[in-house]
């Protein structure tokens, strides 16, 4: 049994192999390297479209701006998450809003999200941290009783799943990240996935300098909006594309080393293990522990 590297990222000579490909054939930038890493991840979480990015930080913003959230509007997250998620909030325009977490699956809390609610919310953002997914039967009431928009932070959860269905599909927009502490990584570089193609779109267009190529004159670039340059290299897209390869090996033996550590520190009362969502199926990135002498245990470590 081929034994698979779980805490540094995955390079095998197959994916170095890819990578020299796209060297060698002199299209270096966002081609069809990238559209091919764009097709497997839609095909992977069951998603209409899949955009490649240059980070997951990118792609929320692009979320943001897709539903057209700016100055005067609110937007809710969890107080326990990476500083990207209200920093991209605030690039819009926006006001970040916090809500608490439960400790136990350390996501945001339902009666927490429910009381930050006001009149300028315009978009709830959860962030399914660590690869734990989100309650999204909750999630999809407030979003229709207020009238609200869903972008999910899914950085950490490529390969979570929620009653057999992998996320990517449960939000309006999902934002994965592909930095090298995620299973699946193309050094930097981030993934969004929808189902409405109006916004895929747009974003398509956002993220290429806000361009759009007549269909009927494909030599004629016009560019429409203001955009930005967050396209992926073909360079960084061949590494995700070779690591998907391998895709449901590195995930099973991420649990299996999560079911290990379970296993190992089940009955020690010095530490609380992380809970899962009812019906999910966490893709551990982290493996997060509570122990009530945190800055001791991390020196003796």
């Amino acid at each position: 049994m081929r034994i698979i590297p779980l805490i540094r990222p995955y390079m095998t000579d197959a994916v170095k192999q890819a990578v020299c490909g796209v060297l060698d054939s002199g299209h270096m930038t966002e081609g069809p390297v990238t559209r091919s890493l764009e097709a497997r991840i839609a095909g992977l979480t069951g998603a209409a479209r899949a955009l490649a990015v240059t980070s997951c930080t990118a792609g929320l913003e692009l979320a943001l701006r897709v539903l057209g959230i700016g100055p005067g509007d609110e937007v809710i997250l969890p107080d326990y998450t990476y500083p990207a998620t209200a920093d991209v909030v605030a690039i819009v325009g926006a006001t970040p809003v916090l809500a608490d977490v439960d400790p136990g699956t350390m996501l945001m809390d339902r009666r927490a999200a429910e009381a930050a609610v006001t009149a300028r919310t315009r978009a709830l953002m959860p962030v399914s941290l660590f690869g734990n997914p989100l309650d999204y039967d909750w999630i999809d009431e407030l979003k229709s009783r207020r009238h609200l928009g869903v972008i999910e932070d899914a950085a950490c959860s490529l390969g979570a799943a929620r009653r057999g269905r992998f996320v990517g599909r449960f939000a309006d927009i999902s934002v994965f990240s592909l930095h090298p502490r995620k299973f699946i990584t193309t050094g930097e570089g981030g993934i969004v996935t929808t189902d409405n193609p109006v916004w895929a779109g747009w974003m398509e267009s956002y993220k290429h300098f806000g361009v759009e190529t007549a269909e009927a004159e494909r030599c004629l670039t016009r560019f429409v909006r203001v955009g930005a340059n967050y396209k992926l290299s073909d360079v960084l897209a061949a590494i995700g594309l070779g690591q998907l390869e391998d895709f449901d090996a590195l995930l099973r033996g991420r649990r299996e080393q999560a079911r290990r550590y379970r296993e190992l520190l089940d009955g020690e009362d010095r530490v609380a293990l992380p809970a899962v969502t009812e019906g999910g199926e966490h893709s551990w990135q982290t493996f997060c522990v509570f122990v009530p002498e945190r800055d001791r245990v991390l020196r003796v470590l």
